[in-house]
């Protein structure tokens, strides 16, 4: 029997989820953002993952009122978990989503859940509020299955559809269904995983691998800063060895990588364990704001410059490239480092929503029109109009066109660097 697929959650990941289903057939897409479904309705994506054009030719009900949820059997939950002030997980938006879909849920249903989770969560936390809100019994009236989410915000390349999808069911009827129904969409087909709570810690270690291989990267910029050497130059020596692992220095920010790990250590504390590696690069990671931070200080020190009568010009403030993401950004660290020292920071990003920034960050935008000459600028998320705008627009930011620009992630060419600039690099 084909099922009738239902979206929970319209973001970065619900909303390319929602898109491929529905080039087969009708999709119900929910959100409880009521400006979100408006804006989707009038075809407007503003994380810009799914054109005007795409959305304008796809069957898809667009809505915020939960009772719609009826029209489905096959429910996909892709809402955000994050993590608290204290880097504690945060269960409510998947609690508050299963609390919903449990509402509407019917007999013979299927719950799948895509939003990153600890391993066990899906079982232990989620199923009894299916439970609860519909009365019915998991394992008899109705089923469940994992599928983590591998969206990569701004990543044509790898999308939703052209990229193995791991698949677990509460039994192997489920987890058969679980796998037909995905694998009617990704042409890169299916990998089953045996049980839901493989295919959770699968989720959670593929980002917890990156964060600490970047940390690595992180600690040898460091420490090679401290030598005079660039560290791009040293890792390209050492790549040139057929098992060298290619990861570059850089600010962790985003949904995934600098949260999911979070997730590993609260299970493992649970069970007794205290893990010491994963909780390393966490701390190497979330302090590399403040050290570019401090290598700026320096630089303007160095050249002469008085910090209090200094500003610094940072371009780009979503947490990577291309993408007007803002979750867990890490270029504000470096925004409130300068300015608990009494730099005047001004901030430049074209693609991140202006009011967002007020409203999560409590710092307002730069127009690219009212940036002010400055002393140093910081080329810290390389959006492509910046790149491609190139040295002669960054010396044109500086004042009299000398001072300190920083590349974080090492974007710029070293062949033209114009005079009586000073180029530092992560």
């Amino acid at each position: 029997m084909k099922r009738k697929i239902s979206v929970i959650g319209l973001g970065y990941v619900g909303l390319p989820v929602a898109v491929a289903f529905a080039k087969q057939d009708r999709v119900i897409g929910f959100d409880i953002d009521k400006q979100r479904i408006t804006e989707l309705n009038e075809g407007y994506d503003r994380t810009q993952e799914v054109t005007t054009v795409e959305l304008q030719d796809l069957d898809i009900v667009f809505t915020s009122d939960p009772s719609h949820l009826q029209q489905a059997d096959f429910h996909i939950i892709a809402v955000p978990t994050p993590v608290d002030s204290k880097n504690q997980p945060d269960l409510l938006p998947v609690l508050k989503a299963s609390k919903t879909v449990g509402s509407q849920l019917q007999a013979n249903d299927i719950v799948v859940y895509e939003s990153t989770v600890y391993p066990g969560a899906t079982e232990e936390v989620c199923i009894p509020v299916l439970e609860q809100q519909s009365k019915l019994t998991c394992g008899i009236d109705f089923s469940v299955g994992y599928s983590p989410e591998r969206i990569n915000p701004g990543d044509k390349t790898h999308s939703f559809t052209n990229i193995i999808k791991v698949v677990s069911g509460l039994d192997k009827p489920t987890l058969t269904i679980v796998a037909e129904v995905y694998k009617s969409v990704v042409t890169a087909g299916v990998h089953y995983a045996p049980s839901i709570k493989v295919a959770e810690a699968a989720k959670v270690v593929e980002n917890t691998q990156r964060d600490i291989n970047i940390a690595f990267m992180n600690e040898l910029a460091i420490i090679f800063d401290k030598m005079d050497m660039d560290t791009a130059d040293v890792l390209e020596a050492a790549s040139t060895k057929w098992n060298f692992l290619h990861f570059k220095p850089g600010l962790v920010g985003g949904h995934c990588i600098g949260i999911d790990p979070y997730y590993l250590v609260h299970k493992a504390k649970h069970l007794g364990h205290i893990p010491q590696v994963i909780p390393a690069a966490r701390i190497v990671n979330d302090g590399m704001g403040e050290f570019v931070a401090w290598r700026i200080l320096k630089h303007l020190q160095d050249n002469g410059y008085l910090i209090p009568e200094s500003t610094v010009t940072i371009l780009g403030l979503s947490f990577k490239e291309n993408v007007p993401d803002l979750r867990n950004t890490r270029v504000i660290d470096i925004v409130h480092s300068l300015r608990r020292h009494d730099v005047k920071v001004q901030v430049y990003d074209p693609l991140v929503d202006v009011q967002e920034v007020i409203s999560e960050y409590k710092i307002s935008l730069n127009s690219k029109q009212n940036l002010q000459k400055s002393q140093c600028v910081v080329l810290a998320v390389p959006h492509h109009d910046f790149i491609q705008a190139g040295w002669q627009w960054l010396q044109n930011l500086l004042e009299n066109g000398c001072g300190i620009v920083i590349d974080i992630k090492g974007v710029l060419s070293r062949d033209n660097i114009p005079e009586n600039i000073t180029l530092w690099r992560l």
